[in-house]
């Protein structure tokens, strides 16, 4: 070292805090307090079908969330009230205590009278069921502020419709199997077998709609024996639905002429039809319906979102068919529950994986904002109808829920 050369002194305070240790601070992620779910027991449109079963209450106790069951809530689709409490729900017997818990889940829609036991920023998950809605009904779930979702319009990350998808299966066999037991001469058809028998022809099953209805409909009367029409205008659909049965099907677009020539000569027809937003398109005429075959009989899967049939009228389990222009129509919304054990446990899985990946439900804007499919099935949002088709129906000004949320964020 040069000694003509300066030395440079170094403050004292900063050797100090030089040589001093320095405290390592850790992230640690915050711990969310879990919410409460509420599953209420159903009392309308002879519903037996039950929003959460005890298998995926256990899941969702584990994975922190309390779980508040009314006493009963699973008794017709054959689930105990030990089964729930074995699982780690608290059983209920007030409704109204059921009510007060932030996330309500049901496998029906709310009525008027359970509504207004709920309060502001509650999160609704149930059917939305177009034709039991009324202005009313919108009115209230905006007077309470409630945040409202309908099953059928939530998407998963593919962009498809889960609850729809699983319900459909259901109800694609279902409806085949209905329309077999409606032309048996006890409950007033024509005493047609659907597969028919050696030397007698098969009956013929028309099909509107080649999603997944129309799919598991086709495979169910193709099963039996049946002769199948299936119509759809998306060509994609039909080459789709062909591949998976893996035969040559009759396929037809939507054409009025090509329809109502298999109409007339139909025995059964299954109305497969989703809307993805509203209210489904009207594809049989009354004109129609009134020259097909007296006996013959209709079953419209598509009566939760309105029907595709002119004629249709929505009916229930207790009384679910009616006759007009001597054609049987089956038209009941809620045509899974007659299997109710096997919907509840296909749209509580569902259900669970969806409450599992929110991260925080208390914070709802988070929630939807993170899941655009979640997001798609919001029809009212804190005082705002977030749904066209509604705000249309009943004149009710809309909003985008896009919007709304990015306002926030």
């Amino acid at each position: 070292m040069d000694p003509n050369k300066p030395i440079i002194q170094i403050p004292k305070v900063l050797s100090d805090v030089q040589m001093q240790y320095q405290t390592e601070t850790l992230e640690v992620k915050q711990q969310h307090q879990k919410s409460f779910i509420g599953v209420p027991k159903e009392s309308i449109l002879q519903e037996k079908r039950v929003a959460l079963v005890p298998s995926s209450v256990a899941i969702l106790v584990a994975n922190g969330y309390n779980v508040l069951v009314e006493r009963g809530a699973g008794e017709k689709s054959n689930f105990k009230d030990i089964e729930y409490t074995e699982a780690g729900a608290e059983l209920i017997d007030d409704k109204a205590a059921v009510f007060k818990a932030e996330i309500i889940i049901k496998a029906a829609p709310p009525t008027i009278q359970e509504i207004e036991l709920m309060h502001p920023n509650q999160i609704l998950i149930s059917p939305l069921q177009l034709p039991t809605i009324t202005e009313e009904y919108i009115q209230l779930l905006r007077q309470k502020r409630i945040v409202a979702l309908a099953m059928e319009y939530i998407k998963d990350e593919s962009g498809s419709f889960p609850i729809v998808r699983i319900m459909s299966e259901i109800a694609g066999l279902s409806a085949i199997l209905t329309a077999a037991e409606l032309m048996n001469n006890i409950n007033g058809g024509k005493g047609v077998l659907l597969g028919g028998i050696s030397g007698v022809p098969s009956a013929k099953v028309v099909i509107l709609g080649a999603g997944v209805v129309g799919e598991f409909a086709t495979r169910t009367a193709l099963g039996l024996g049946a002769e199948v029409r299936i119509f759809d205008n998306n060509i994609y659909k039909l080459m789709r639905l062909q591949n998976m049965v893996g035969k040559q099907l009759y396929t037809s677009v939507l054409n009025p002429q090509y329809l109502k020539k298999e109409l007339v000569s139909a025995d059964v027809v299954i109305g497969a039809i989703h809307s993805k937003t509203g209210r489904t398109p009207m594809i049989v005429t009354e004109e129609m319906v009134a020259e097909m075959k007296e006996g013959a009989v209709i079953v419209d899967v598509s009566i939760d979102q309105g029907g595709c049939f002119a004629t249709s009228e929505m009916t229930n389990h207790d009384h679910p068919t009616f006759t007009k222009h001597g054609v049987i129509h089956y038209c009941v919304p809620n045509i899974a529950s007659r299997v109710a054990q096997t919907a509840s446990i296909a749209a509580s899985n569902i259900l669970t994986s969806i409450l599992l990946n929110a991260d925080n439900p208390r914070n709802v804007e988070q929630l939807l904002y993170h899941f655009p499919g979640l997001r798609n099935g919001v029809y009212s949002y804190k005082g705002c109808l977030t749904n066209e088709y509604l705000g249309q129906r009943f004149g009710i000004k809309t909003t985008n829920i896009d919007l709304l949320l990015t306002s926030i964020f």
